[in-house]
């Protein structure tokens, strides 16, 4: 249970983690999908191309779009291609290694369902079987033109009359399975090769460049998580002090009005207001937040974190905000920060 409970904050706590096992996923899905479908040329010389060209591509354009979705640093990433500069300069780099990284792992399912009707034959057998040359099987000597189209256009079904038990029909559909087949497995070589000749040769190079990228597309990603959760923990404790504060103005108006008096003619205990130390959490990380009060102020703060990023330097950072916000909540003086440390 202990590495259960290991294994899984981990994939909590790693962004990237959770994306390669969305990908596996989907990949595992694509595998399913693939092998539950039920694969029915319509034998048609006018829409067997269509078909099977379109079985072959469509799911993967799908899953595609499914790897997109389900992958949050592609958001991310459009979000930091289209942000206004303001204060924090784009970095190219970073917008690449992100993309690509984005597009690696989107391509994983679409890539497997390609493969897996590649080495199947039964789509390539389906979109070409008319295309065939009819002059590299000697079957169809005695048949005249129109005879051999709708021949071709018969052979994946192999229960038709017209080539039930016929060697040309088998001699057909074998030459367009051994190449499909072919095509696949090359594929699948290419693409074993790159990834080999990529994880060999990339201790050979510079790995400055390629740490920077990998650090800033994390940061980017974290960042933004981490201004999400600021910003839903500021709405629930703004929330909870909106509503103590109506509790508050409401057993005014009661007093007002004559109605404070209970049942047995005492008067209630008066509804205390919590101090801005006081309420859901009292230390000082919520000074910062307590100290946006208004709705013009969070709109504000919202528009400049879209509009003007904050720069990567804290000091600057910290210079900025303090001339910037006069709503602030005021900070301790050096000495008194010292004394505070000092005093026993």
């Amino acid at each position: 249970m202990d590495k259960f409970r290991m294994v899984f904050q981990h994939f909590q706590s790693s962004s990237e983690s959770v994306m390669n096992g969305i990908c596996l996923l989907l990949a595992a899905v694509t595998i399913k999908l693939y092998s539950s479908f039920d694969f029915n040329c319509p034998c048609l010389a006018r829409y067997n191309t269509l078909y099977g060209l379109g079985l072959l591509l469509t799911p993967p354009l799908a899953l595609f779009l499914c790897g997109l979705l389900a992958n949050r640093q592609s958001v991310v990433m459009v979000e930091e291609w289209r942000r206004p500069v303001g204060r924090r300069k784009k970095d190219p780099g970073i917008l690449r290694y992100m993309c690509s990284s984005v597009l690696q792992r989107a391509l994983a399912a679409p890539l497997v369902w390609i493969l897996l009707a590649l080495l199947d034959g039964k789509c390539l057998v389906c979109a070409f079987s008319s295309s065939v040359d009819p002059e590299k099987f000697l079957d169809f000597a005695n048949m005249t033109p129109s005879q051999v189209q709708l021949f071709l256009a018969k052979v994946p079904c192999k229960e038709d009359e017209l080539v039930r038990d016929s060697p040309a029909r088998k001699a057909v559909s074998r030459y367009l399975r051994c190449l499909s087949q072919a095509i696949g497995w090359s594929i699948t070589l290419l693409l074993i090769v790159t990834a080999f000749l990529a994880r060999c040769l990339r201790p050979c190079f510079d790995q400055t460049v390629l740490l920077q990228r990998r650090y800033w597309s994390n940061y980017v990603d974290l960042e933004q998580k981490l201004f999400d959760e600021t910003c839903c923990e500021h709405a629930r404790d703004f929330a909870h002090r909106c509503v103590l504060h109506f509790f508050a103005s409401m057993q005014s108006e009661m007093q007002a009005l004559g109605l404070r008096q209970d049942k047995t003619g005492r008067d209630p205990e008066p509804l205390g207001v919590p101090e801005p130390g006081e309420g859901l959490d009292g230390g000082s990380g919520k000074a910062h937040l307590r100290a946006i009060s208004s709705r013009e102020q969070v709109d504000h703060l919202l528009s400049t974190w879209y509009a003007s990023k904050p720069p990567l330097a804290l000091s600057s950072s910290a210079r900025l905000l303090e001339g910037g916000l006069s709503h602030r909540a005021p900070t301790a003086t050096p000495d008194a920060r010292l004394s505070q440390h000092t005093e026993v």
